[in-house]
Formats: C-alpha cells, sequence, structure tokens
C-alpha cells in the first residue's frame, strides 16, 4: 500500500502577516516559512501507519517554487520515504492543487492521500474535497482516528454533533483534524539521513496542466484594529453605553 501526503509551504503560525498594499498580497520579505500545520499532522499519521506495517511506501508532495523544496526535506528528515516537487512561480488556487496532485496520483498509483483539511494562510479547505472528486474516490474529511479493518480504512471524523465513524473502499483521500496525532521533531540522524533522499521534480507542463487561474485576488487588506476599552463609573451608564453606542440592547 502506497499513501501520498501533499504538503504546503505557508508563513510559519508564529508569524504576524502583513501586507503589501502595492501588489495586493502577503508580504513575504525575510519572513519565516514553515510546513501547514494541518499537514505536518498528515505526515505524522503516514509515518505512524508504515511503522505499524500497514503501509509500504510514504511519500511527500509539495507543489510550489523552488523552496518548498525545503518543505519536502522537513518531511523527509520527520520520516518519509521519498519527496516530489512540482515547481511552480507561486501556489496555485485549490483546484489547480487538487489536479497536480490527482495526476501524481495516476503516476505512483497511491491508495490513499492524507492531507491537511486547510492550509492556514487560505484557510479555504477544498483541495481534498476537490480531489476525491477528479479521483472519483471515497473522502473522509476532519479524520481524528485511522485505522484498518483487511482492505477497508475505518475513519473516526469530527462533526459538529459530535464523531463519526466510516469505512471506506481504497483508493480514498483522507483530511486530518488537530486531533488524529501531535507530529514528531525531526532527530538530528534523520535531517543528515533527509539530505540523501530522492526528491523528483515534475513542472506543470510535464502533467498537461493548464496553470491559468480561476480565481482574481481583488483587494487584501488588514483586519480593523481592535479599539480600547473604557471604565463606567455606575451600572446605569454601563447600559446607557449598551444601549446607545454597542447597541446589543
Amino acid at each position: 500500500m502506497k499513501v501520498l501526503v501533499p504538503v504546503k509551504r505557508v508563513v510559519d503560525y508564529n508569524v504576524k502577516i502583513r501586507v503589501d498594499s502595492q501588489s495586493q498580497s502577503i508580504d513575504l520579505t525575510n519572513i519565516k516559512m514553515s510546513m501547514n500545520p494541518f499537514d505536518e499532522i498528515a505526515v505524522e499519521e503516514a509515518i505512524r501507519l508504515k511503522e505499524s506495517g500497514q503501509v509500504e511506501e510514504i511519500i511527500a508532495l509539495s507543489i510550489g517554487p523552488s523552496q518548498c523544496q525545503e518543505t519536502i526535506r522537513n518531511a523527509l528528515a520527520m520520516g518519509m520515504d521519498r519527496g516530489i516537487h512540482i515547481e511552480t512561480e507561486h501556489s496555485p488556487e485549490p483546484l489547480i492543487v487538487a489536479k497536480l496532485i490527482n495526476e501524481i496520483v495516476k503516476k505512483e498509483e497511491a491508495d490513499i492521500v492524507i492531507l491537511g483539511k486547510q492550509a492556514i494562510d487560505d484557510d479555504c479547505s477544498q483541495t481534498g474535497q476537490m480531489l476525491s472528486a477528479l479521483m472519483k474516490c471515497s473522502l473522509a474529511t476532519f479524520a481524528s482516528n485511522i485505522t484498518f479493518d483487511d482492505d477497508r480504512v475505518i475513519v473516526t471524523r469530527e462533526i459538529d454533533g459530535g464523531l463519526q465513524t466510516i469505512k471506506l473502499q481504497k483508493p480514498t483521500v483522507i483530511t486530518t483534524d488537530l486531533r488524529l496525532n501531535e507530529p514528531r521533531y525531526a532527530s538530528l540522524p534523520n535531517i543528515m539521513k533527509a539530505k540523501k533522499k530522492i526528491i523528483d521534480k515534475y513542472l506543470p507542463d510535464d502533467l498537461n496542466i493548464d496553470m491559468t487561474p480561476k480565481l482574481d485576488v481583488i483587494k487584501i487588506e488588514e483586519p480593523p484594529k481592535r479599539q480600547g476599552g473604557g471604565k463606567v463609573e455606575t451600572i446605569i451608564e454601563l447600559v446607557e453605553k449598551l444601549k446607545n453606542e454597542a447597541g446589543v440592547i
């Protein structure tokens, strides 16, 4: 059994985002980048599945500029077997990402695709669902537990009303939630080994995918700054402010 794990290079979650008003995009100058946290969870789950002997090969895939190889190396240092890099000028929109992943799934004949439920930069939460439609296969989103029953994959997923357990046929697409696991830190020996692991490189033209975006970003702006609070002397004054200024009563 072969597992493919797409990983996205995003602005580190500890970094405060800055908007470049001239280019209408995020200012990435001297900004720390890292692997999308939800994708880290997907990498960890793939590694655990291999360590338990339930899968034979686990592959990390990243789509974007040349710097994405750093993200792949991080996944390899955690324990992934090999990497695939589809080099593009920038990170494409979800539909194009899903099409590119679908072509790699065909080439690698992957049985399972595990990826984060969303990326923390755009929060679209669309790629897994679109990929499942393109692959015409089963889908489990927001997974908090993954087990196997013979040829079936059993996934417990988090829903608004609690937990739902479903049984899927392979091939399948699974998106990870926060409570699935806690990703490990890469050890120094594994970091050294990762430098020797193979990263195959593709261009979108190699996969016959049209990279023309279907979405146009009109404007990007920071949220308005939060105003400071104030103090009131009496309950009557508080009620008046809630009624006249806040409009909540």
